[in-house]
């Protein structure tokens, strides 16, 4: 791999269970857990098909699903910073091909890359409301990534829906707290639930985040799944985490 050139605080991270690396920074954005949970929850075709993933932050999401499939990923993000910090980690781990970077609005762009089209939709969105002031982070890429200043739930979940075919699976992670929010905006938009999980800091603690998942046009059949718990006891990660962090339990 040729040198690659980083700006401001950035740095270069490995994402050791995909044997890839990512451009990160601490100060505009870096991906949390949630991006490598729902990149592994998500349903992906293993050859073939168009998958898209909304939201994309530096990228985290489609280099972890390139390990997982061959086909086609479309990563959509507005914000420019971070639309670049992507399209860099992309090139960085020669994913060229599979993997095309859109910096461009999630709102309305089934009308730009087609309607009805694609297999897989994945989106982590931003979590908190407009208008919850008290934790707006004080940078404004952060603002926009975590709260709905420029993108809302519902207007989220409407644009998986218009990218997908019939019987196409949209994936989210989001917190408990707006889950019938979710169901509700879901079905409004023909995305019947079908899989649901729970995540839970640790055993004995209250969720404190939800991973779910759709077919477009689907009958309804929702499936519970087991908690998953990030930390034992003694405040390391589960072997279960742990393997999708590292690729091992160990």
């Amino acid at each position: 791999m040729e040198p690659i050139e980083l700006q401001g605080d950035e740095r270069l991270d490995y994402l050791l269970a995909e044997n890839l690396k990512i451009i990160q920074s601490p100060s505009v954005f870096s991906f949390s857990l949630d991006a490598v949970l729902l990149a592994r929850f998500a349903y992906m075709p293993i050859r073939q098909g168009k998958i898209v993933d909304l939201c994309s932050g530096n990228g985290a999401i489609p280099l972890f699903l390139s390990a997982r499939t061959s086909a086609e990923i479309t990563a959509i993000e507005l914000q420019e910073q971070l639309a670049d910090m992507a399209t860099r980690s992309i090139s960085y781990n020669n994913l060229d091909r599979q993997i095309t970077m859109l910096c461009d609005d999630v709102i309305g762009i089934a009308a730009k890359i087609g309607y009805d089209k694609y297999d897989v939709v994945t989106c982590n969105p931003p979590y908190f409301k407009a208008n919850e002031l008290s934790e707006t982070n004080k940078k404004e890429p952060l603002t926009i990534a975590r709260h709905e200043v420029k993108l809302n739930l519902d207007q989220a979940i409407r644009s998986a829906s218009e990218l997908l075919k019939q019987g196409g699976k949209a994936a989210f992670v989001h917190r408990p707290g707006r889950l019938l929010d979710i169901v509700t905006s879901m079905r409004a938009n023909r995305l019947e639930p079908k899989r649901i999980r729970f995540v839970y800091p640790k055993e004995g603690k209250e969720a404190n985040m939800l991973l779910i998942e759709g077919t477009k046009d689907g009958k309804p059949d929702l499936k519970v799944l087991p908690p998953l718990y990030v930390y034992k006891n003694d405040g390391t990660y589960t072997e279960e985490v742990r393997t999708l962090l590292y690729g091992t339990e160990a």
